[in-house]
């Protein structure tokens, strides 16, 4: 019999059922199941000490936007694992069905997940960005956590396609590296889409897309002031950022609010929760 402890068994994770996460929330028929980044890290951390895997995606409105009108993307957010709150609005949304949802991001989750793999000397790998973000990130993390085990970094060239072959070629260099929890740094919708195929992939492995935390960590992008962030308007100092690029997609968004926002009353969601 192989003595590989069963977080090294990813034929055994194959065969451990996912846990069945209550949903808290909906939101325009998409469902919210984790409330706060304690219980993220959390949940995380309680499947990859049971052999498995997981995929983590931050709801914003940016995604419901392309949930209305991408059937593929629906289907993989359909698979998610763990689904947060990611952004003021989708929270307070949120919170009409369940009044305890927190807003909790991808740019909020790495540290403390580093810091908790790190505790638990599970090894991490950072994919996405650029190499120079890789590079002063891990240093940061690393310095922050000497005890970080940092598999491999991997920064994938312009128009890498998350579902060809490439990304599978990926995902196996990732999996031979050892690491058992990858953070997704390549913006949505191309982080889940590739977050989702990995899991099926390697399914011992947690994939969490992370959007530009990695920038955020390294010091290659400004974040919002903690005032703004805390009073939800972190999406107008990423607007004053890049006006260009996020104009229009924060337009879409703003329209999509206005409409969520006129239902006063959201499907009601049992407040169900997992034994802690």
């Amino acid at each position: 019999m192989s003595t590989l402890p069963l977080s090294n068994r990813p034929d055994l994770a194959r065969s451990i059922p996912k846990p069945r996460i209550p949903a808290l929330a909906q939101v325009d028929d998409q469902v919210i199941n984790v409330a706060n980044q304690e219980d993220a890290i959390r949940f995380c951390m309680r499947s990859l000490r049971a052999g498995r895997g997981f995929t983590l995606f931050t709801l914003n409105l940016d995604h419901l936007v392309t949930l209305r009108s991408d059937p593929s993307f629906r289907a993989v957010y359909a698979r998610a694992t763990f689904v947060t709150a990611d952004g003021a609005p989708v929270a307070r949304l949120a919170r009409r069905s369940y009044a305890h949802v927190e807003r909790t991001t991808g740019a909020d989750l790495v540290t403390p997940l580093a810091g908790a793999a790190a505790f638990e000397r599970l090894p991490v790998y950072l994919f996405g960005a650029s190499e120079a973000t890789l590079n002063k990130a891990a240093e940061k993390l690393k310095q922050q956590y000497p005890n970080l085990i940092i598999a491999g970094m991997e920064a994938p060239p312009r128009g890498f396609d998350p579902m060809g072959e490439a990304a599978d070629l990926a995902a196996d260099r990732i999996a031979r590296s050892g690491a058992r929890i990858c953070f997704v740094a390549l913006g949505a919708p191309k982080q889940e889409f590739f977050g989702d195929r990995m899991a099926q992939r390697h399914p011992h492995i947690g994939w969490l897309g992370i959007g530009a935390a990695l920038d955020f960590i390294a010091g290659e992008k400004s974040r919002a002031p903690r005032l703004l962030q805390r009073i939800g308007l972190e999406w107008f100092w990423r607007l004053m950022q890049e006006p260009r690029r996020l104009g229009l997609r924060y337009l879409r968004c703003a329209m999509l609010l206005a409409r969520l926002s006129l239902h006063h009353e959201e499907a009601p969601v049992a407040p169900a929760r997992i034994a802690r």
